[in-house]
């Protein structure tokens, strides 16, 4: 069976673009990218950024209705997930919600900072003081 220069072509092209579906280009190598980060400066940048939304104990602003609320960072639903997942969900927002990108105003250090914070209320969720 003989293919027509055409065809090739169009089978190259499908084939290409098919590989490019299950590649990871775009998206952030987390596993190059330093972990553990440092939590009291953490508390200095979720001060400064993050508190006005999720408020100083994480659950949320009462004065703010948001629709969707904003997420409630002591809770099961946000503390269970990887680090990964939820460094991807500070840096790049969430889409449909008041969660924004912040990958423009913080840089990669600062968002594991603010990570390494968030983790501190995972304490309240476990019941410790």
């Amino acid at each position: 069976m003989r293919m027509t220069g055409r065809r090739v072509v169009l089978c190259v092209l499908s084939a290409s673009l098919l590989g490019l579906g299950f590649s990871n280009i775009g998206v952030k190598d987390l596993t190059a990218l330093p972990k553990g980060g440092d939590s009291v400066s953490g508390r200095e940048i979720y001060v400064n950024t993050c508190i006005r939304c999720h408020g100083i104990d994480g659950k949320g602003t009462l004065g703010i209705k948001l629709v969707p609320p904003p997420a409630d960072l002591t809770s099961s639903a946000v503390q269970d997930r990887l680090d990964g997942t939820l460094f991807r969900r500070i840096h790049e927002g969430k889409p449909n919600t008041a969660m924004g990108a912040w990958k423009h105003s913080l840089s990669d250090e600062e968002i594991w900072d603010v990570l390494a914070y968030v983790r501190t209320f995972r304490a309240e969720l476990d019941g410790q003081p």
